[in-house]
Order: C-alpha cells, then sequence, then structure tokens
C-alpha cells in the first residue's frame, strides 16, 4: 500500500473487476488531492491559455495586441491546470522547499497534455527551459523549468536546449513583485544558443506572462522562426 506524495496518506485502492483481471498502475496521490487539481477546461484563451467562457482571446491578450511594444511579440500558452489556491500550495513545496519527487504528481496530466497541444504537430520540437539566475539556483537546488522540460524528453524524446541564460545582475524574485513591477522590468535573458528551428519555451506558472513574453521577445529577435510556450499552470 503506497502514500500520497501530496498528503502523505495511504492510498486505499479500490477494487473493482478491472483491477483485479488486469494489472493497474499503482497511484502516486490520494483521489482526494487528485480532486483539489483540476485540469484546464476547453474553451481557452488562444493567446494566455486561461478558461474562458468563450473561444477567442481574453481582455488580458487583447490589451496586450494593442501595446505598441508587444504588439508583435505573438504569444501562444498551453497550460495544463488553474493556478488555485491548492496548486499554489503544492508548487511551493516542490518548487521552494526542495520536494523534487512532487513533480511525479504532475506527469500523467503534463504529458497528456503536451501529446494534445504540440507532439507531431511541428516538424522538430525544442524545448527551452526558463533559466533561473545563479543565486536562485543555488537556493532551490533545482531549476523547476528544466525538471518540466526533461521529464517531457525523458517520455517523449524531444530536444533540450539551454538558449537562454539570465543576466547576473537580475536578482529580485518576481514571486515578491507587484503586477506593476513585473511589466515595467527590463528584459531579463540574453542568448547563449541561437535557434534556427520553432521553440517550446517550458516554465512551471504563467502569471502576467512577462516572462514568457520577455523570453519570446528576444528568442525571435535573435532569428528563431516560431516560439509558443508550456506551462505547468496558468
Amino acid at each position: 500500500m503506497s502514500h500520497c506524495l501530496i498528503c502523505y496518506e495511504r492510498i486505499v485502492p479500490q477494487v473493482t473487476w478491472t483491477n483485479l483481471l488486469l494489472p493497474v498502475k499503482e497511484a502516486i496521490i490520494c483521489s482526494e488531492c487528485k480532486e483539489k487539481l483540476p485540469i484546464l477546461a476547453a474553451p481557452l484563451c488562444e493567446g494566455c491559455g486561461r478558461e474562458m467562457t468563450e473561444e477567442g482571446f481574453c481582455a488580458d491578450c487583447l490589451k496586450w495586441q494593442q501595446d505598441p511594444q508587444w504588439k508583435r511579440v505573438p504569444i501562444t500558452n498551453h497550460s495544463v491546470y488553474p493556478f488555485q489556491p491548492f496548486m499554489r500550495e503544492v508548487i511551493t513545496t516542490w518548487k521552494y522547499r526542495g520536494d523534487y519527487q512532487l513533480i511525479e504528481c504532475f506527469q500523467e496530466e503534463l504529458l497528456h497534455a503536451f501529446e494534445t497541444f504540440f507532439y507531431k504537430k511541428e516538424e522538430s520540437l525544442t524545448l527551452v527551459p526558463i533559466p533561473l539566475s545563479n543565486d536562485r539556483l543555488i537556493e532551490r537546488a533545482f531549476n523547476q523549468a528544466e525538471a518540466l522540460a526533461l521529464l517531457i524528453n525523458k517520455n517523449i524524446q524531444v530536444e533540450v536546449v539551454h538558449a537562454l541564460t539570465r543576466k547576473s545582475e537580475e536578482a529580485s524574485k518576481q514571486s515578491k513583485m507587484t503586477r506593476k513591477k513585473r511589466l515595467a522590468r527590463d528584459n531579463p535573458f540574453t542568448i547563449k544558443k541561437q535557434q534556427s528551428k520553432p521553440v517550446i519555451l517550458i516554465d512551471d506558472i504563467y502569471t502576467t506572462g512577462m516572462t514568457i513574453r520577455h523570453a519570446t521577445k528576444i528568442l525571435l529577435e535573435s532569428g528563431c522562426p516560431k516560439v509558443t510556450s508550456f506551462t505547468l499552470a496558468r
């Protein structure tokens, strides 16, 4: 009998004719925690990927499209989960408290969503994880965006390239910034490796979209033909 990776309660498997006759994959999170991690459901915004009541672009994306600085930086983001309170708790434990194993909780839905949105829809897939600064990497012991990219790579065999790096002077935690400060910050990225093929940016959370826009902008300016993004939560 296993324990839930999130709440640590014992997982009691339900006995059905199916799992009596056929081998069943062992659950890693309990049914109660699984219910608290709903999947984003269509219709979704064609820009940022948030849930909507109708098809098209959300009001926030329409504003971005009218902004003189950003209207030429097209964003197409797909996410797996809505960033609600329980997901915030799980990501906080995974991201800031070093519980790396929690990534297994997302594996099934993450891979399913990636295959739905991207796999075999592009001739060549290149994943570019959003980089951390050296200080953040030392603090957290791992880059959560890279962990997600490597999880996809391990199961679907797509290339992972570290095409971006963060400027060393960029030290402020974005999670502590107000929306206004996030929108006003300079581009924190520089190009490490130019990309001549379409790129899928990988990150854990899409909040204001500023990080994705900065990364997209610098990749496009360096000659990358197309940039989309895939994030764990929106």
